[in-house]
């Protein structure tokens, strides 16, 4: 049984690891991984059509908890313990809820003092006591009538959610607190920049946790923005966003059988190279011979895909031009977004020509892709790769190298 502190509007967990409030998806299943032989059969559950329009969950089935991440930002919203008798909770060092101590109105009360009227769910037949960050349901089966205000004595909580803010039901996650940050930078947001031939680079806003020396108190996040285009050297990539979390060496290229040249057979001395930034939910590929940026990749992280989890979610815009119809020289500026539909997007791009290129990603016996295939289409310079719920899994950006103006150049 799991022995946890409660933390209002904060966390739930011990000195060894806690779940956060806006703490990202992939951090919390991090923990999970690490405690596998302590927290068993851990479900993960999300709409498959319509993914943005229900939390991200994960459910700790052995030990009675949800954990409720934001479908959009897909960090951590509120904690729900759902099972009381399947974990000892404590507050302020003082257990609450154990083997030996029932949760009761009483206890309650005791535990974590006066606070306003309960509130009667007639729908759910749970009466609800909020406190700021923190609510209690108690069940009232066995009550003919519900009280106004008072809980009846012996009531047994039925369920606890820790979230932000006084309202469980407008609670947002919040931003992901300082201990979540890992000497890791993160994405805010990036911006596809273009010109009248097609992408140019990415604008990434970036933050990070400064540096106090051991004082957490001096410790802030930093906001910051870096350039990257194509044509920029690896050096340049390494002074703007830092050692790539891992370096991935082409071994192969599949889609070589789709270009057009004659020589598409011949294997080359060398291989491209990816730096990926798992964390800013960005690849960038560097051309074997000249080391210049040539691709990048951005990762929707949708659940679903077949690499869903591995990247954070890259929160994306890409503006595009559009010329209205009948109209002589009159254009529209829109916006494509991580969160945009192929559908939509063939509305603004128009269909493609050529029949889609289908990614399998099941290249042996042992390596199954349970999640079906996708399927990549390529549209102004971007290749989008669709998922079967019309949702985009990533898109990949390709363009002539150039070398940045001088007076853009990264140095903020």
């Amino acid at each position: 049984m799991l022995d946890l502190e409660v933390v209002p509007e904060r966390t739930l967990g011990n000195e060894q690891w806690e779940f956060a409030l806006g703490m990202p998806f992939p951090q919390a299943v991090s923990i999970l991984q690490k405690q596998c032989r302590i927290i068993k059969n851990v479900q993960v559950l999300y709409s498959e059509q319509t993914p943005l329009s229900h939390d991200l969950i994960l459910n700790l089935t052995q030990d009675g908890i949800k954990l409720l991440f934001d479908a959009t930002n897909q960090k951590l919203k509120v904690i729900e313990v759902y099972d009381l008798s399947k974990v000892k909770l404590k507050y302020c060092g003082v257990d609450f809820n154990s083997q030996a101590i029932a949760p009761t109105i009483e206890q309650i009360d005791q535990s974590f003092g006066a606070t306003h009227p309960g509130v009667y769910n007639a729908a759910e037949q749970l009466f609800h006591l909020n406190f700021r960050g923190l609510s209690f349901s108690f069940q009232l089966d066995s009550w003919n009538e519900a009280p106004k205000y008072e809980i009846p004595h012996g009531a047994m909580v039925k369920r606890m959610h820790i979230y932000t803010g006084n309202n469980l039901q407008e609670t947002k996650a919040p931003a992901m607190p300082l201990a979540c940050f890992f000497g890791n930078i993160y994405a805010e947001s990036v911006d596809v920049l273009r010109d009248a031939a097609g992408p140019v680079g990415l604008k990434l806003r970036l933050i990070t946790a400064g540096c106090g020396v051991g004082v957490m108190a001096d410790s802030k996040v930093k906001v910051f923005e870096k350039n990257i285009y194509f044509g920029n050297s690896c050096q340049d990539v390494l002074a703007a966003l830092g050692s790539p979390h891992k370096v991935f060496y082409k071994s192969e290229d599949k889609m070589k059988i789709h270009s057009p040249s004659p020589h598409k057979q011949i294997p080359s001395k060398c291989n491209d190279y990816f730096f990926n930034y798992f964390t800013l939910g960005v690849d960038i590929l560097f051309d074997s011979t000249s080391h210049l940026v040539k691709k990048f990749v951005l990762h929707t992280n949708f659940p679903g895909h077949y690499n869903f989890n591995i990247y954070y979610r890259c929160d994306f815009r890409i503006p595009i031009v559009i010329k209205k119809d009948g109209v002589d020289s009159q254009t529209e500026e829109c916006i494509l977004t991580t969160y945009s539909k192929w559908d939509q997007i063939q509305e603004l791009l128009g269909h493609p020509m050529e029949k889609p290129v289908v990614l399998h990603r099941s290249s042996s016996a042992n390596n199954t892709n349970p999640f079906g295939s996708t399927f990549c289409f390529g549209l102004q310079k971007m290749i989008f790769e669709v998922m079967q719920n019309n949702h985009i899994a990533s898109v990949t950006l390709y363009g002539a190298r150039r070398r940045p103006p001088e007076s853009s150049s990264s140095s903020h």
